[in-house]
């Protein structure tokens, strides 16, 4: 290529150049609103606002609990033998006293017969013993009988007695051993899974079932540590403390109604927390023996809270913050210090609002400080634009165009 090409093709780059920024630096301009901004800064936006209200807030420490059954009772026999019957069903409640399986009694039964002619023997040796000794009393004076051989008689009379009285104590026995063959239930409870069949041969090894006393019911959960002053003043109050269960996937209250009956008297120093017992009457049967549940525990109510809907709090670097619209319908971010949740969707505000102000819940995405806002209730919808209003911002538009060119 010769010099003057190059030349040339230098020239030609310097030209285009010239005139690519030429056309930048004349870009035409958007329509200017009447305050001489771009118009779509100037135009209202549309946003959903709320007013600060005040209302009685439920002050709640949240844990995860565990249901614990009232009673749990593994029911051994007390004797052993044959397994003769199972008279109850399982997983259906229970009565106590009801029958739940009856051991093969004749054994026992023969031991309390037994020792019930045991006793009639010796009552019968006792009465004799007795006759000879108000016989021999009576000669004892005329020298017919030494006084050693009355105290013979006489020891020998106590002696029988006290063998009567043994075999009393015998009797109350085997009539225990003999009741035992009954195995009774000692709670009113659920009934679990057998452990036996009838006709096995139990001892008092054997597991027969396991009892659970659902009514009421305990459901058990920690703290931290931090939150002991708080629950030990609250509790000091003359109604015990609200205890509300939720489930653990979607914190729907499943039983409500618990009171707190117990705070643990130590503090569990490897993970820093204490351990509390609440009560539910559980009527429903809603908790269930080792179900994992969410746990609310009401420690206090704040009179005439401020609240706000939760999604309108904002986080920036500096902290929380909400767009508060202003009376000349301009925001401007305020900061707020959340003082803690109001059910699923509303937070109560500690500081930096006061009952009555309006703050932005849907549409901050659009804002900026001092942005120009349309307030509208929850719900509403902007109205849609005029004919009227369509054409001058078209006619807006062309005129923006022919200014540019």
């Amino acid at each position: 290529m010769s010099r003057f090409w190059k030349v040339a093709l230098i020239v030609i780059a310097v030209l285009v150049l010239a005139v690519v920024g030429l056309r930048l630096l004349h870009k035409p301009a958007g329509p200017k609103g009447a305050n001489g901004k771009d118009g779509a800064d100037s135009a209202p936006v549309p946003v959903t606002v709320v007013p600060v209200v005040r209302q009685n807030v439920p002050v709640y420490l949240t844990a995860l609990g565990t249901v614990q059954a009232l009673n749990t009772v593994t029911v051994n026999p007390q004797v052993g033998g044959q397994l003769l019957s199972i008279n109850f069903a399982e997983g259906q409640p229970v009565k106590k006293g009801q029958v739940l399986a009856q051991i093969d009694p004749r054994t026992y039964q023969a031991n309390y017969d037994q020792a019930l002619a045991k006793r009639q023997q010796d009552e019968a040796l006792l009465a004799t013993a007795r006759s000879n000794l108000a016989r021999s009393e009576d000669l004892v004076e005329k020298g017919y009988i030494s006084r050693q051989d009355i105290d013979t008689l006489r020891n020998t009379a106590n002696q029988y007695q006290a063998t009567v009285a043994a075999d009393t104590a015998s009797i109350r026995d085997s009539q225990v051993q003999l009741a035992y063959t009954k195995v009774l239930s000692p709670i009113d409870g659920l009934a679990g899974i057998r452990g036996v069949d009838p006709g096995n041969v139990v001892t008092t090894a054997s597991a027969i079932v396991t009892l659970t006393q659902l009514h009421p019911i305990n459901v058990m959960f920690t703290l931290p540590e931090q939150n002991l002053d708080l629950v030990r003043r609250a509790a000091q109050g003359a109604t015990p403390l609200q205890v509300t269960a939720l489930d653990r996937v979607d914190a729907h209250p499943i039983a409500s109604g618990g009171v707190l009956k117990v705070i643990d008297n130590q503090i569990d120093t490897s993970t820093g927390t204490f351990r509390l017992k609440s009560e539910f009457s559980n009527a429903g049967n809603a908790l269930w023996p080792g179900q994992f549940v969410n746990v609310q525990l009401l420690v206090n109510t704040v009179d005439g809270g401020l609240v706000i809907p939760a999604q309108a709090v904002q986080r920036g670097p500096d902290g929380d913050y909400v767009y508060q619209v202003q009376a000349d319908d301009t925001v401007r971010m305020q900061p707020v210090v959340v003082a803690g949740e109001v059910g699923d969707s509303h937070v109560m505000i500690g500081s930096g609002l006061k009952a009555g102000d309006q703050v932005v819940t849907e549409g901050q995405f659009r804002l900026k400080p001092g942005s120009k806002v349309k307030p509208l209730k929850p719900g509403e919808v902007p109205a849609a634009p005029t004919a009227a209003q369509l054409e001058k911002a078209r006619k807006e538009g062309k005129s923006g165009g022919r200014h540019g060119h």
